[in-house]
C-alpha cells in the first residue's frame, strides 16, 4: 500500500436554488432591524449619518463649504471626515434623501454578510455543498448585534471600514485583490475616517515595512489628490475642523464605549484621568499589539484583523457603539475552524476546542444585549444602587477586554495546525491508498 501526497479536492458545488434561498434568508434576518431603524423610527433621526454624508456630496456639487454646513434641524450634525470622503459622497446627492437611505441600509447588509464570508470561511466551507445556507445561517444574528444594528440605525461607514481592512489581511488574499497590493485598502479606509490607522501601527510593531509604506502611501496620495480638488475644504479639515472636539458630539456620553469615554463618565477628571487613560492604552495596547503578532506568526489573519480592530475601539479616543462592527471579525476568530472538536495540545495533552465554541457564543449574546442603554434606563432610577446601572452602562467596553482576553485564551497552548490556521482555507484534503 502506498501513501501519496494530500490532495485537494474540489468542494461539490451549491445547488442552483440555493444562493436566492440564502439571499432571501439575509434580507428576511435583515427585517426587524430595518422595520425599527427605517420604517418606525422617527422622522427626525432618520438615517442621519446618512444624510451628514450626502449634504457633503450636495456641498461639493454646489459650492457650498463642505465643513460649514450643517443637516437640517432639529439634528444640526456637521461632517467630520476628510476630504476624500466627501468626494466619495457625491453619488447620494444624485438621488433624493430617502432612496440614498434604504440604499445604504442594503449595502451595510450587503457587506455584513461579505464580512461573514470573508471572516467565517475557515468554518463555512465544512458545510459543503451547503455553503449558501450556511452563510446565511450566520449572517443573520451577526445583524442583530448591537453595534450592527446601530450602524444601519444611523446609516454608518463601519461595515465598510471593517470590510476593506479585513480583505486586505486576510490570507490567502481574495481573488478580487489580485493585482492590489497589501496595505492599499487599508489606506483608502484611512483616508475616509483616520481609526484605521491602528494597522499601520501593526505593520511597524512586525517590521512589515512594505505594508506599512503602502498604507501610508496610498493615504497620503489620496489625501494629496483631495487637496487638488477641493484645496479650500482641505484647509478646513486640516487646520481646523479635524481639532474641534466639539464636532464629535459629548465624549462622557453613554456612546463613546472607548476606554477613555470609560474615565470620562466614572472619574477621575482632568489631569488624574487622563494619566489613567494613557497608563491604559499602554498596558492594552502592549497585550494587544502582542497577541496580533502572535496571531500572524501562526498565519491567523482572521484572529490578527480581530485583535487589531479591538485595539481600534479600545485605544482610540472616541468609539462610538457602532465602531464595535469588528465583533463580527471576533466572533469568527474566536470560532475558527473547528469549534466542536477534539484535539491535542502543543504539549500533547487532550483539549477541548469548544472552549472556542463558548467563547465565541459568549460574545454574539454580549453584543447581542443592548446593555449600555439598560445602564442609561437603571441610571434613571436614581433610588436603586448606582453601580450595577454603571457596568451596564461601560458594558461595550468590558466586552472589548474580555473578547481580547478569550482571543488570547482560546489559542493558548494550541498547536499551530490546520484546524486553526488560514490554511484550513484549503479543504477537504484527503489520502489516498
Amino acid at each position: 500500500m502506498t501513501t501519496t501526497q494530500p490532495q485537494a479536492r474540489r468542494r461539490p458545488p451549491a445547488s442552483k436554488w440555493q444562493w436566492p434561498l440564502a439571499v432571501a434568508v439575509i434580507a428576511l434576518a435583515a427585517v426587524p432591524v430595518v422595520l425599527r431603524y427605517l420604517v418606525f423610527w422617527p422622522l427626525d433621526q432618520w438615517q442621519v449619518d446618512v444624510e451628514v454624508y450626502r449634504e457633503a456630496g450636495v456641498s461639493i456639487m454646489t459650492g457650498r463649504p463642505i465643513y460649514a454646513a450643517m443637516t437640517e434641524a432639529p439634528q444640526l450634525l456637521p461632517f467630520t471626515y476628510p476630504p476624500f470622503a466627501a468626494i466619495l459622497a457625491i453619488p447620494l446627492a444624485w438621488v433624493p434623501f430617502g432612496v440614498a437611505g434604504w440604499l445604504w441600509t442594503a449595502a451595510q447588509v450587503a457587506a455584513t454578510a461579505a464580512i461573514v464570508w470573508y471572516a467565517g470561511w475557515r468554518l463555512i466551507h465544512r458545510a459543503g455543498p451547503w455553503v449558501p445556507l450556511a452563510l446565511a445561517a450566520l449572517v443573520a444574528p451577526m445583524l442583530w448585534l448591537h453595534p450592527v444594528s446601530d450602524g444601519i440605525r444611523f446609516g454608518q461607514v463601519n461595515a465598510f471600514m471593517v470590510l476593506a481592512c479585513l480583505m486586505d489581511l486576510r490570507r490567502p488574499r481574495p481573488g478580487l485583490l489580485k493585482w492590489v497590493p497589501p496595505g492599499v485598502l487599508v489606506g483608502l479606509a484611512m483616508s475616509i475616517k483616520l481609526t484605521p490607522g491602528v494597522f499601520v501601527v501593526h505593520y511597524l510593531v512586525n517590521r512589515r515595512w512594505r505594508e506599512a509604506a503602502t498604507a501610508v502611501g496610498t493615504a497620503v496620495g489620496v489625501t494629496l489628490g483631495s487637496w487638488v480638488l477641493l484645496p479650500e475644504a482641505s484647509f478646513a479639515f486640516w487646520g481646523g475642523a479635524l481639532q474641534d472636539p466639539a464636532r464629535l458630539g459629548p465624549n462622557f456620553g453613554t456612546s463613546n464605549q472607548s476606554m477613555r469615554g470609560f474615565l470620562l463618565r466614572v472619574g477621575p477628571e482632568g489631569l488624574a484621568g487622563t494619566a489613567i487613560w494613557l497608563v491604559l492604552v499602554a498596558i492594552v495596547g502592549w497585550f494587544g499589539f502582542r497577541l496580533a503578532r502572535q496571531m500572524w506568526l501562526r498565519d491567523d489573519s482572521i484572529g490578527e484583523v480581530a485583535v487589531v480592530g479591538l485595539l481600534a475601539c479600545l485605544l482610540s479616543p472616541v468609539a462610538w457603539i457602532h465602531h464595535y462592527h469588528w465583533i463580527v471579525v471576533v466572533i469568527f476568530a474566536l470560532l475558527g475552524a473547528r469549534p466542536w472538536q477534539r484535539s491535542v495540545g502543543a504539549a500533547g495533552t487532550s483539549t477541548w476546542r469548544s472552549r472556542r465554541l463558548v467563547a465565541g457564543v459568549v460574545v454574539a449574546v454580549w453584543f447581542l444585549c443592548r446593555m449600555p442603554w439598560w445602564g442609561i434606563s437603571y441610571l434613571n432610577h436614581p433610588e436603586w444602587p448606582e453601580l450595577p446601572g454603571r457596568i451596564l452602562q461601560n458594558a461595550d467596553v468590558a466586552g472589548g477586554l474580555v473578547a481580547l482576553g478569550l482571543l488570547w485564551w482560546v489559542n493558548r497552548d494550541e498547536p499551530d495546525d490546520v484546524s486553526s490556521s488560514d490554511s484550513s482555507f484549503l479543504p477537504y484534503k484527503v489520502e489516498s491508498a
